[in-house]
């Protein structure tokens, strides 16, 4: 008898799954009094209608046409059982209240073999299932248990069946495994007072479906054999977070699914004392929820995130107890990130409205997420109940653990998405973190004051929102920010600067006005309530956005740093971080607008803690390296900041240890070492020439000091003049680069004339060993001296290192000292009462050095002026002595003759000088090269020995002797090449050439033909109206024995008669013309090849230049 029409279908009542955690209703009065009739009847009768029932089912599970419906009506109608309610469930009534253990499992176990093809006869089965085994649950489970290892995980072999019937098995998997979730859904549901004991075994079975069925469903035809989990287990991948991957179309599951883990909420909330019930499969239940979330289509078209997310909080808010933080069991951290991103992911990567509008296929019913049958939720209403969904899920979060820790571990996920690049994602994220902190303001009193450093990170993220594109993103970040801001003060409990913080809030909400000021207000609050720690990350974080491709960002980035700088809100200990982070940050800022206002805040930090900012760039990286000269340069801006800079430099070479205290491999770490390197770099750069020079004696000192101490640690360097000088790539040592510092320090404070003096005579040399390092510092002195070259200042330094208790200080400072007694402005520095004084000092001095040259400045003609008259009187003697023919040891007598010349110092030799002047220069072509280098060298003393009263008569001799020491810059000898370039450039110093710089950078490193003529036109340009002199002191080298002054001679007439023809025949007059005329017609009988083609050459030019001066 067809029965399929025999009952009156119905539905429960529906709910909302955003209503999960109200109290479940209780059974309704219809179900009394219908139970209360099946209680009343017989056996016989109870047997009867489950037989009934049952070929009903079976009957409509075949889809047998509905016939008879009347005769089952009519029979139900003489028991008094009058159905409005599904036949299942009247099923599961009747079993539910039989006595019989077999009854029940006979009709379980035939009704889980009918069809589960359809989602009604699905959720049938499982309603009479649930019912039934509110009163034989062990019954039922072991049902469950033999259909899932007889029948769920039974496959059939491939070898033995078609592609259909494979393709049909595994779709009955599916559709079984959809019934078992509904089964152990509803048998959570329908249970009376049991199920607390049963919940992790229901849960480890919705989990272990659930994640089979994914199995089964992407087999695509494979055998799917799997050993069944013990009770209560769930299988290892669930353990291990490697979940499997659902099957796009297999929405059933996904439903069935959710359906269970909502009545098994339902079921727990029921309970009163789930809160002190300790749960293990949490865990696995919610990674099962997020693979279905994962699997939600980049579209809104069911409400199954909203859903999701909220079952996923409803699990977190049944376990928290209300008068206490703590889970049971607690969520690892692990677990909530991946709650988190997985959350955030599908929610903020939606796209924005009006594209989801356009883009997005029809909307869905659900019975299960509709309010009513046939009816479309519409797509607004899905995203705001979405993003409701998630914001109870993260206020769920807090107030599981209340702490300012569990708040920026929430905020800490939303970071990629506040800097994402696409704007609906960084709005979405600023909206979500609105309303969880507007919440947690006003209703939640955070119970731990916790202070975590990330919380300064979070907020430089919002900060980096206050000049987005996007108003409400912008205006919300600020909004954030008092929040923040406002919470940190709820743990402080202070009213007033609450309220003060409130206002400010409240002014952010009426108005969105961007300004400096508003920002300076936040930034000031936000300074104000910090931590060390947590204002430290603020900062990192807004560095690390100068390097943002956007210019809106890096400027923002740069313009909130420059103001957190300003407010004087960094403290010592700060300072290295940040310089760090900036120093790594720096070379990506591509803006220059960004850098300036990096550079400035630097210029900042520096005026606030000179001393943190020097020691810690010291620290960053090599001084050679080009990426911090920037940080350097920005300090120099304030020169009064600048000045402290290099001061803070100098004491820092300062700090030497002795040599037992430090190693080998320590050496370069030394801050001395440091400081060296930087001190060299820093003369190089613009931005400190005015701060070198001012500093100019202190670094002089302390280089000299500084050398001195690296040959006390045994550094040994072999330090060679380039022949270039052209440093090669490799870095130098520190002796290389102490020796190059000295040579910065005068060539870039424009002493050229010093650092002139000393490369020419190779003295530089003397500084590169130990041995020699004390007549190096000598030659520097007295160059020094002649040039008037800070003396002042130089004298004042070496006094104080006269007094230090350090050796070497006292050896370099008596060495300057005495050097400087020669000088002619000493005494309108120092008098000379004070200078005995000092260097009386000196003669107790333990070292053996400084006591000798503290008695050779006691002696000297400055501290002894008696002693002018007795050396001048010698060096009358002297001077005779050039006359007489007998003399043979000229090198001796020109040695003593420099010595009592050093000697006379400031006073001055005065006429002597010009009849010494006159014996040298006659000994310039004398055939001994020790001879006529030693006459070449001291006569560029002599010129400058005269007293200002036979100036004038000195620089006719050393005009006179310009083509002389020109010709032997050609001379065979090298030495002799060196000591007359030095002369040469000391005439040119003395006759006041205009380009004399340049001439000596030609002396100095220029070669071969280019250097030659640079040196010629400098020579005639400097002195254009003696080109005719110069002619004529030239001619009587073309007869000179030594063929390289004569080929020199031949260029320099030539040159002269090319290019200075005209002057010529303007200023030479006949009888030097017919001189000059007898001494060129001599080369045409010239041997020499060379000579008679000169003669050749130049012979019409001679020829025309004597018509011209005929005339």
């Amino acid at each position: 008898m067809a029965l399929l029409q025999l009952m009156v279908h119905g539905e429960l009542p529906s709910s909302e799954i955003g209503e999960i955690l109200d109290e479940a209703h209780s059974s309704p009065p219809w179900e009394e009094v219908l139970v209360n009739r099946i209680k009343a009847m017989s056996v016989t009768e109870k047997s009867l209608v489950l037989e009934a029932v049952c070929q009903c089912l079976q009957e409509q599970n075949q889809r047998v046409l509905q016939e008879e419906a009347s005769a089952i009506q009519e029979f139900l109608a003489s028991l008094k059982l009058d159905l409005k309610q599904p036949l299942e469930k009247f099923y599961g009534l009747m079993l539910r209240e039989s006595p019989s253990e077999d009854v029940v499992r006979k009709h379980l176990t035939g009704l889980l073999e009918l069809s589960h093809k359809t989602a009604s006869q699905r959720e049938g089965i499982a309603l009479a299932v649930g019912i039934a085994a509110a009163t034989h649950m062990e019954l039922a489970w072991a049902i469950l248990e033999d259909v899932g290892c007889t029948k769920f995980l039974k496959s059939p072999h491939r070898n033995s069946a078609s592609q259909e019937r494979h393709a049909n098995a595994h779709l009955h998997c599916r559709w079984l495994g959809s019934t078992s979730l509904l089964c152990y859904g509803q048998m959570a549901m329908q249970s009376r007072k049991q199920i607390l004991p049963w919940v992790d075994n229901i849960a480890s079975r919705m989990v272990y479906y659930y994640s089979c069925s994914c199995y089964v469903s992407a087999a695509a035809g494979g055998s799917v054999r799997r050993r069944h989990p013990v009770l209560a287990a769930a299988p290892r991948q669930l353990l291990t977070g490697r979940w499997p991957t659902v099957h796009g179309q297999d929405h059933t599951l996904k439903k069935s699914f959710l359906s269970a883990a909502v009545m098994l909420m339902k079921a727990l909330k029921r309970e009163s004392s789930t809160q002190g019930y300790k749960f293990t499969q949490t865990a696995e239940l919610i990674h099962c929820l997020l693979s279905a979330l994962q699997k939600e289509p980049d579209h809104l078209v069911t409400p199954y995130r909203q859903k999701i997310i909220l079952v996923i909080a409803g699990l977190r808010t049944l376990f928290v107890p209300r008068l206490s933080s703590s889970l049971r069991p607690s969520l690892t951290p692990m677990v909530k990130s991946t709650i988190l991103q997985t959350c955030f992911q599908k929610l903020y990567q939606l796209p924005p409205m009006e594209v989801l509008k356009s883009c997005c296929p029809a909307l869905k019913s659900d019975p299960m997420v509709t309010a009513q049958p046939g009816a479309s939720p519409s797509l607004g209403v899905l995203y705001q109940k979405a993003m409701q969904a998630l914001n109870l899920l993260l206020q769920t979060f807090v107030s599981e653990n209340k702490s300012m820790d569990e708040v920026c571990f929430l905020l800490q996920h939303t970071e990629p998405w506040l800097m994402s690049d696409r704007s609906h994602e960084r709005r979405r994220a600023v909206h979500t973190i609105f309303l969880l902190l507007k919440c947690l303001v006003n209703y939640v009193k955070l119970t731990e004051e916790a202070k975590p450093s990330m919380l300064g990170h979070q907020l430089g993220l919002l900060m980096l929102l206050w000049r987005d594109s996007e108003e409400f993103t912008k205006s919300h970040a600020r909004l954030c920010v008092c929040l923040l801001l406002q919470l940190l003060v709820q743990q402080k409990e202070s009213l007033t600067e609450f309220m003060y913080l409130n206002k400010m809030k409240n002014f952010e909400e009426r108005g969105h006005r961007e300004s400096d000021a508003k920002f300076h207000y936040l930034v000031q609050a936000i300074d104000d309530h910090l931590t060390v720690a947590q204002h430290t990350q603020l900062i990192l974080t807004l560095l690390r956005a100068l390097s943002n491709h956007k210019h809106m960002d890096g400027d923002l980035a740069s313009h909130l740093l420059l103001m957190v700088f300003e407010d004087h809100s960094i403290k010592p200990e700060q300072v290295a971080e940040i310089l760090q982070g900036l120093f790594q940050e720096l070379p990506a800022i591509s803006f220059k607008s960004a850098q300036e206002k990096v550079l400035k805040a630097v210029r900042v930090l520096g005026t606030q803690h000179t001393q943190g900012t020097v020691e810690v760039l010291l620290t960053l990286c090599q001084p050679s390296e080009r990426q911090v000269a920037p940080l350097w340069k920005a300090l120099a801006t304030n020169s009064q900041l600048g000045r402290k800079v290099m001061t803070l430099l100098y004491i820092k070479l300062k700090l030497r240890p002795p040599q037992l205290l430090i190693r080998l491999s320590e050496q370069a770490e030394l801050m001395s070492m440091l400081a060296l390197g930087t001190i060299y770099e820093l003369l190089y750069i613009r931005e400190y020439r005015a701060i070198v020079h001012w500093a100019f004696a202190g670094i002089l000192l302390g280089l000299l000091t500084q050398l001195h101490y690296l040959y006390e640690l045994g550094v040994v360097e072999t330090i060679l003049e380039p022949q270039e000088d052209i440093l090669d790539m490799k870095p130098l040592g520190p002796c290389s680069m102490c020796v190059e510092a000295l040579k910065g320090l005068f060539w870039t404070t424009n002493y050229w004339e010093v650092f002139a003096y000393l490369k020419l005579l190779r003295g530089w040399e003397l500084f590169g060993r130990a041995e020699t390092y004390t007549e190096g510092v000598i030659l520097l002195a007295r160059a020094m001296a002649h040039c008037d070259c800070e003396v002042q200042a130089v004298l004042g330094q070496a006094v104080i290192c006269l007094k230090s208790s350090e050796e070497r200080d006292n050896i370099v400072a008596i060495l300057i000292i005495t050097e400087f007694l020669t000088s002619q402005e000493l005494t309108l520095y120092m008098s000379r009462k004070i200078m005995n004084k000092f260097l009386t000092l000196g003669l107790h001095n333990p070292n053996q050095l400084v006591r000798a040259l503290s008695l050779t400045g006691l002696s000297s003609v400055l501290m002894q002026p008696k002693k002018v008259r007795l050396l001048r009187t010698r060096m009358l003697g002297l001077v005779e002595s050039f006359q007489k023919p007998e003399t043979k040891d000229l090198l001796g007598l020109m040695e003593i003759v420099g010595d009592t010349l050093h000697r006379m110092g400031p006073q001055g030799i005065g006429a002597c000088s010009l009849k010494l002047a006159r014996h040298l220069r006659r000994l310039f072509e004398n055939e001994q090269e020790e001879v006529r280098g030693g006459a070449i060298l001291l006569f560029g003393e002599v010129i400058y020995s005269g007293g200002r009263k036979y100036q004038q008569a000195l620089q006719g001799h050393a005009f006179q002797s310009l083509v002389p020491l020109l010709f032997h810059l050609a001379d065979a000898c090298p030495q002799v090449v060196m000591k007359t370039k030095s002369t040469f450039l000391r005439c040119a110093i003395l006759l006041k050439w205009e380009f004399r710089k340049q001439l000596f950078s030609k002396l100095a490193w220029g070669r071969g033909l280019s250097a030659e003529s640079d040196i010629f036109m400098c020579m005639m340009e400097s002195n254009f109206s003696s080109c005719h002199q110069f002619l004529l002191q030239a001619s009587p080298y073309l007869h000179s024995p030594h063929r390289n002054l004569k080929l020199t001679a031949m260029k320099f007439i030539g040159g002269i008669l090319e290019d200075y023809f005209t002057n010529l025949c303007f200023y030479l007059k006949k009888g030097e013309m017919k001189l000059f005329q007898t001494q060129f017609e001599v080369l045409k009988q010239e041997q020499d090849s060379a000579s008679r083609r000169f003669y050749r050459h130049f012979l019409q030019e001679v020829v025309e230049l004597s018509r011209y001066v005929s005339q």
